[in-house]
C-alpha cells in the first residue's frame, strides 16, 4: 500500500463527495445561514477549529454564514474563580448586576474574540459585535426575579445585513439593551431564532450535545430526520419530547415561526457537522420545517 492510501488518501471518494457537494452549493449560493454555536463544541479546542473552518468554506462558496454564540459554562467559570455563587431558576442564571458585568465580560470580550480569532486565521472576514452594537437587539427584564435576564422585544439587523453585503462574518454576542441603555443577557438559542426570522435566513442551525431530535430519549440512533412545526408540538403534547430536549425544540420551532426557512438541531460534537448537513444527501440530525416538502 503507498503511503498515501495509507494516510487515508482516496481519490476517488473525495471526488464524489465534492459531486454529491455541487448542487447543494449552487442550491444555497448566496442563502444567509445562521449558525448557533454553543456546547462542547465551543470548549473543544480541535471541534472549534473545524467549526471555524466550515464557518470559512460556506462564505467561500457564495453562501452568508452568521455566528451566535453562548457562553454559560465560561461565564459560571469565570464566577466560580471570583468566588461568586450562582443561582439558575427554571434553568436561566440569575443575573444581578455585577454578574451582567461578567457575561458581557466573557461574552464579548472573550468568547467572541476567540471564535474571530479562529475564523480569521483563514481571512480577515469575521467581525465581532454584540446585541447592542447598532441597536441590533432590544430587550426587556423578561422576569424580576432572575434581574437582567432578557426577552427580545425588537432586532433590528441592519448592522447585520451591511456586513453581509461586504461579505463579512458576523460573529455575534447575545447581549441587548433597552432603550435607556440597560444591559440583558439573552439566552443564545433565543437570538438565533429571532435574528433567523429578522434577516429571512435559509437557515437556521443549532449545534447541540445531542445527536438531534430523539424520538426515544435513550436511543441515540432513534433520530427523528425531518418533522413539522405541527408534529414537533404533538410530540411534546404527548411527552415524547420532554425534559431538556423541550428548549431545543422550541427554539427550532421559534426560528421557523419567526421566518427562517427550516431550522436544524445538529450534534455539535461531530467534526464538520455542518459541511455533513448542507453538502450531503444523507444529512444528519433533524431539520424543522413549517410542512414538509
Amino acid at each position: 500500500m503507498s503511503v498515501t492510501q495509507d494516510r487515508g488518501f482516496q481519490p476517488e471518494r473525495r471526488a464524489q463527495a465534492l459531486i454529491e457537494a455541487l448542487p447543494y452549493i449552487e442550491r444555497f449560493r448566496g442563502a444567509i445561514i445562521v449558525v448557533k454555536f454553543g456546547g462542547n463544541a465551543m470548549v473543544d479546542a480541535d471541534l472549534s477549529r473545524t467549526f471555524a473552518e466550515d464557518i470559512v468554506l460556506l462564505r467561500s462558496v457564495g453562501m452568508k454564514p452568521v455566528v451566535v454564540h453562548g457562553g454559560g459554562p465560561q461565564i459560571g467559570d469565570l464566577l466560580a474563580r471570583l468566588g461568586k455563587e450562582t443561582e439558575f431558576k427554571n434553568g436561566l442564571r440569575v443575573t444581578d448586576a455585577e454578574t451582567l458585568d461578567v457575561a458581557r465580560m466573557v461574552l464579548v470580550g472573550k468568547v467572541g474574540r476567540d471564535i474571530v480569532g479562529a475564523i480569521n486565521v483563514h481571512g480577515a472576514y469575521a467581525v465581532g459585535l454584540s446585541g447592542e452594537d447598532g441597536g441590533l437587539i432590544t430587550a426587556s427584564a423578561r422576569d424580576p426575579e432572575l434581574g437582567f435576564v432578557g426577552e427580545i422585544t425588537d432586532v433590528n439587523p441592519s448592522i447585520v445585513e451591511r456586513l453581509l453585503a461586504e461579505e463579512m462574518i458576523p460573529v455575534i454576542s447575545t447581549i441587548g439593551s433597552d432603550g435607556e441603555g440597560q444591559a440583558y443577557n439573552i439566552n443564545a438559542d433565543t437570538v438565533a431564532g429571532a435574528l433567523a426570522g429578522a434577516i429571512g435566513a435559509e437557515k437556521a442551525i443549532y449545534l447541540t450535545d445531542v445527536p438531534g431530535l430523539l424520538a426515544d430519549v435513550d436511543d441515540p440512533s432513534s433520530v427523528v430526520a425531518k418533522a413539522t412545526i405541527t408534529e414537533l408540538r404533538g410530540l411534546v403534547a404527548d411527552g415524547t419530547i420532554s425534559g431538556g430536549m423541550i428548549p431545543k425544540v422550541e427554539a427550532c420551532i421559534g426560528a421557523v415561526e419567526a421566518g427562517a426557512n427550516a431550522s436544524h438541531m445538529l450534534d455539535g460534537r461531530v467534526p464538520h457537522v455542518l459541511l455533513l448537513e448542507l453538502f450531503t444527501d444523507a444529512g444528519t440530525g433533524t431539520m424543522i420545517t413549517k410542512e414538509l416538502p
